[in-house]
């Protein structure tokens, strides 16, 4: 009986015996991507990523490690054990010499399973990419499989949110789609009370910085705040692994489909406040986003400036996974709400200054013949703010 218990634990996975089919075939298929997600710095999701090519390295899998992060937490440094890790990359930037993940020597290498810590990421000036991210993209074009970890924060969605949490600016971001396209997401959860005793033992910072990070951004109340929004998306995937599930089964819904949400877009910097409050509401409602640009007359008279914060902003719109529309009119609020109609929309968003003065295309009384022609829908005004950084 233990015999064939032990044989069961050491029979690869359906994952890993892709992983090899996918090596004996030789290049072609795209690798997948496995994401640890946590709500904040020291929940566990460096450690776990690295037993986890440990486990795949013991049952044959080819793991090698591209880049971690150990902080000198000697816990993380026990668990690299034997795997296999490739020298970095060093970028000299204004007298400095900086590290960073070698993509090219991985891809060389090839190896079934690549861990790469910290997916959001910022590279050294003068990287090929800016981002880690986008390394990871082209690890896994060349049939690399990776495994990566991730912060909520750093989602380009919660940005706003996160810093009205917890009063910090969120520079590093990634965009939603990223996240979205892994084929495994697992949340690496522990509760607030449990990560702040972790760093009062000096587990996650040295000693003279724990006491700081447990005042600021380590407050109990933001961890709670942050561990909703983790759970949050774990659970918004885990819907739509299983609405997928039923549709490719033809399973019959037991749920009505939800309604659109639409949001106005604008050639003012500000316009990607009123996408992020849009795709919240529809994040939260299972529902589709369509960002609509409405091209009037006037516009042909835009500057190079304008014309460029616009592609920005429907950029930043397709990021978190809207689906764009260009349209051309005389009439802003005529077509905004021939649109909300066409598309079966319960609720559009546009955007109001506070100064007065109104996006390029919601000058005059714009907001007021929505409200008028578009009686039957929800239509939220959201106030612009006057200066963000960004």
């Amino acid at each position: 009986m233990d015999e064939r218990n032990r044989n069961r634990e050491d029979r690869p996975t359906a994952e890993e015996m892709l992983e090899r089919v996918r090596r004996q075939a030789g290049e072609g298929g795209r690798g997948r991507l496995r994401l640890y997600l946590g709500m904040a710095p020291g929940v566990g999701k460096t450690y776990a990523m690295l037993l986890e090519g440990r486990r795949r390295k013991e049952r044959g899998t080819d793991v090698v490690v591209g880049f971690v992060e150990t902080y000198d937490r000697p816990k993380t440094i026990e668990a690299i054990g034997d795997l296999e890790v490739i020298p970095r990359l060093r970028v000299e930037y204004k007298g400095v010499v900086l590290e960073e993940m070698d993509t090219k020597a991985m891809i060389r290498r090839h190896p079934d399973v690549a861990l790469v810590d910290e997916l959001a990421h910022t590279n050294a000036p003068g990287s090929r990419h800016q981002k880690r991210w986008e390394d990871v993209q082209d690890l896994l074009e060349a049939g690399i499989t990776v495994i990566s970890t991730l912060n909520i924060q750093h989602m380009e969605s919660l940005a706003d949110v996160v810093e009205r949490i917890t009063g910090a600016l969120v520079n590093e971001r990634i965009p939603d789609r990223v996240v979205d396209q892994a084929d495994e997401l697992e949340l690496v959860d522990m509760s607030p009370s449990a990560l702040r005793q972790r760093i009062k033992h000096g587990n996650v910072y040295p000693s003279e910085r724990a006491e700081q990070a447990l005042r600021r951004f380590f407050r109990e109340g933001n961890l709670t705040a942050l561990r909703e929004l983790a759970l949050r998306k774990v659970a918004t995937t885990v819907e739509g692994d299983l609405a997928d599930y039923m549709k490719s089964h033809q399973i019959e819904e037991v749920w009505p489909a939800g309604e659109k949400v639409m949001v106005g877009v604008s050639a003012d910097p500000s316009s990607q406040h009123v996408i992020r409050r849009s795709w919240l509401m529809a994040n939260r409602l299972q529902a589709e986003l369509v960002a609509v640009f409405v091209e009037i007359p006037s516009w042909a008279r835009a500057s190079p400036e304008e014309k460029r914060q616009l592609e920005d902003n429907l950029r930043f719109a397709e990021d978190l996974g809207a689906r764009v529309l260009r349209v051309s009119g005389s009439d802003v609020a005529r077509e905004l709400a021939r649109l909300v109609h066409e598309e079966n929309v319960a609720n559009l968003f546009v955007g109001h200054s506070r100064r007065g003065k109104l996006y390029q295309f919601l000058r005059g009384s714009t907001v007021g013949d929505l409200l008028k022609l578009a009686s039957d829908i929800d239509v939220h005004v959201v106030a612009l703010p006057e200066q963000r950084q960004q």
